[in-house]
């Protein structure tokens, strides 16, 4: 195999860690600070210049704790279950388009790192599944009853929300007639499919929420109820890896959701300036992060029964609604 090509998958697979594990890091000191802002507090600001260094504050001291496992735990199992819930956070990224292509060093180079994969959107729904068995793994494997209740709620939650965000991916694939998200951000210049799919957008945000186990939805981690549900017994860097895990998922389904729905890399005179995509596409993923947590500083936690109904007495007939009127639109207008 050529060699350079190899240097190149490898530089590539090294940023996209990097996005997640860096953007882990400051997304909680961009959450913490914004969350204090909105409830009219300072927020973290003594580790470092402006409190810039509060992240790495958090990781020395997560490194030091002591790590405890259970005797009567799984001892495998729970080890492992953390590695399984952060690996897709980290791979996801792998089909997103960061731009197009761009000329370097006598090499035209693609902004993703799998190239522009036909069943893209088979990809993400396929390996944001895996994440389930993580979350239930942690809470069987610890023989804590508090961890097992979190662990199938969550997985009760994840797998219902799981159908909404499918169904909510089928408006973008029925509008480009591609399951490649390259092809499903080519099509949207000039008009983003948020415009066609605004119902659509909202399912995928509200269950892309739900799915993360974000506030108002993260019953699986009510302190109050689970003493901080399926990852109760974990400390030190196992708990990192779940706290990890969360955080990574919110920047992923971010760049999904800025992917699907907000025209990706596209933005003014990127045609022209193949480097402004990937700041577009940046843009977007911080006001959807941002979005995240302005609806966690605001809306009260749910009750869990009525978190259920609205996923499959409501979410999920709209969500059915809105691929069949989609479909039937798109046959109309084809039709004429």
């Amino acid at each position: 195999m050529d060699l350079a090509l190899l240097l190149e998958w490898a530089i590539k697979s090294i940023i996209l860690i990097f996005i997640v594990i860096g953007g882990f890091a400051y997304v909680t000191l961009f959450e913490r600070r914004a969350l204090a802002r909105i409830q009219v507090r300072i927020g973290p600001n003594r580790a470092g210049p402006w409190g810039i260094l509060q992240p790495m504050a958090d990781g020395i001291k997560l490194i030091f704790k002591e790590e405890l496992i259970p005797d009567r735990a799984d001892k495998i199992v729970f080890v492992l279950a953390p590695v399984l819930t952060v690996v897709p956070a980290l791979i996801l990224l792998a089909v997103i388009p960061f731009g197009t292509s761009i000329s370097l060093f006598g090499r035209t180079i693609s902004l993703s790192l799998a190239g522009d994969v036909n069943v893209g959107v088979l990809y993400i729904m396929a390996i944001a599944s895996i994440a389930v068995y993580g979350i239930a793994l942690a809470g069987w494997s610890s023989n804590n009853k508090y961890a097992l209740m979190g662990g199938l709620r969550a997985t009760a939650q994840m797998i219902s929300y799981e159908l909404v965000l499918a169904l909510s991916f089928i408006g973008p694939i029925l509008l480009a007639n591609s399951m490649s998200l390259n092809k499903i951000v080519e099509a949207q210049n000039p008009i983003w499919y948020i415009i066609f799919q605004p119902i659509g957008f909202l399912l995928f945000f509200i269950a892309a929420i739900a799915e993360i186990n974000r506030s108002p939805f993260d019953m699986p981690e009510a302190e109050q109820e689970l003493t901080a549900g399926y990852h109760a017994e974990y400390s030190g860097m196992k708990f990192a890896l779940f706290f990890m895990a969360e955080y990574g998922k919110m920047i992923v389904v971010s760049f999904i959701a800025a992917t699907l729905f907000l025209g990706g890399y596209l933005g003014p005179f990127v045609d022209r300036f193949t480097w402004l995509g990937p700041i577009y596409l940046g843009i977007k993923v911080v006001v959807l992060i941002f979005l995240m947590v302005w609806i966690r500083a605001t809306l009260p936690r749910i009750r869990y029964d009525r978190l259920m109904a609205l996923g499959w007495k409501v979410l999920l007939p709209v969500a059915l609604a809105n691929v069949v009127i989609t479909a039937m639109l798109i046959v109309l207008v084809g039709g004429f």
